[in-house]
């Protein structure tokens, strides 16, 4: 199957299950979906900011009667753009990893809103952070976490519709989680995969990502939700299982010559990979993997630090800004 239509807003995936969808699935730019059964809804993830999470609550409640009161959210990690806007879910449940509860704080919006006013401290990393995060609004955030969590494996139900967690992480954040309905064949990914795009694994290791992969490539299922980018299936997912490859071994290769993760970046030629979405994420895989292949107690690593980087070499490869335009009513994805 192709990638299905990717334009901003709701897409019915068929049996009780929708997709939102925001292009152009880089950096802030992530999906959320909505499951039903009955009276029963479950939301799968909020948006970057509440201007964003709000105009997605809107749009499903007056096409899915069922979101008028949502009953649980799911968050499949940490990160912002899937959870900044858990406030405005009024009376939800909020359901996530173990993993994930442990790390939702890590990166409170206001540490954004500071960045987005005045990034000249952090030098060229301030610059490539508010660049990538320029369109997103991050005031008036309540961090709003998980008021259930679970480790491995949990069920839900929505009306009678079964919802499985599973909890693939640590790899792209420590408690990535997929949502999985067996019956209807549809998983939610969250950024287990960006479809598309290039993959960053903050927390790793990356031989937990492919495993994850392999789990949903193993899975009975027809459509793929993916945490950015265009609905999809397999197809979609083995393509950035192909990545997360071929990075690895072209990272050992240069590991085991002792080169430095930085020049090891610099020095991997992505092929038929350039393609994808903000590739300049490969520093941050290649110092992952770094940390992988030296084995022991993993490093804590900032990641500030590495936007600088990333910044150094989107420039090498002479790309342009990330955001080749804000979306807008006019834009022509949609958005």
């Amino acid at each position: 199957m192709a990638n299905r239509e990717f334009t901003r807003g709701l897409h019915d995936i068929g049996n009780g299950c929708w997709a939102w969808l925001q292009p152009d699935g880089g950096w802030g730019w992530s999906n959320a979906g909505l499951i039903t059964d009955g009276e029963a809804s479950l939301l799968v993830d909020t948006l970057f900011d509440l201007k964003l999470t709000g105009e997605m609550l809107a749009a499903m409640r007056a096409a899915v009667p069922q979101a008028e009161a949502i009953g649980t959210l799911v968050n499949t990690h940490a990160n912002g753009d899937h959870t900044y806007g858990n406030q405005l879910v009024d009376g939800a449940r909020i359901v996530a990893s173990k993993g994930t509860a442990e790390e939702f704080d890590h990166v409170p919006p206001a540490m954004f809103q500071a960045l987005m006013a005045d990034p000249s401290a952090l030098g060229a990393a301030g610059d490539f952070v508010r660049e990538c995060f320029a369109p997103f609004d991050f005031s008036g955030i309540t961090l709003t976490p998980p008021t259930e969590t679970f480790s491995g494996e949990t069920t839900l139900h929505v009306g009678e519709r079964e919802v499985r967690l599973i909890e693939v992480g640590p790899a792209h954040t420590r408690g990535d989680t997929l949502v999985h309905l067996p019956r209807e064949k549809v998983v939610y990914t969250g950024d287990i995969l960006f479809n598309e795009g290039t993959p960053i694994a903050w927390a790793g290791p990356l031989s937990n990502w492919i495993a994850a992969c392999d789990r949903i490539l193993a899975m009975d299922v027809e459509v793929v939700v993916p945490g950015h980018g265009p609905v999809t299936d397999k197809d979609g997912v083995r393509a950035m299982r192909d990545y997360l490859v071929f990075v690895t071994e072209e990272a050992r290769r240069r590991f085991d010559a002792g080169l430095d993760f930085l020049t090891a970046a610099h020095d991997i030629e992505l092929g038929r990979f350039a393609s994808r979405g903000d590739p300049e994420r490969l520093v941050v895989n290649v110092q992952t993997l770094y940390d992988d292949f030296a084995g022991g107690e993993r490093p804590v690593r900032e990641a500030i630090p590495y936007f600088a980087h990333m910044k150094a070499l989107r420039e090498k490869w002479g790309l342009g800004p990330v955001h080749g335009h804000l979306h807008g009513p006019d834009c022509a994805c949609g958005g």
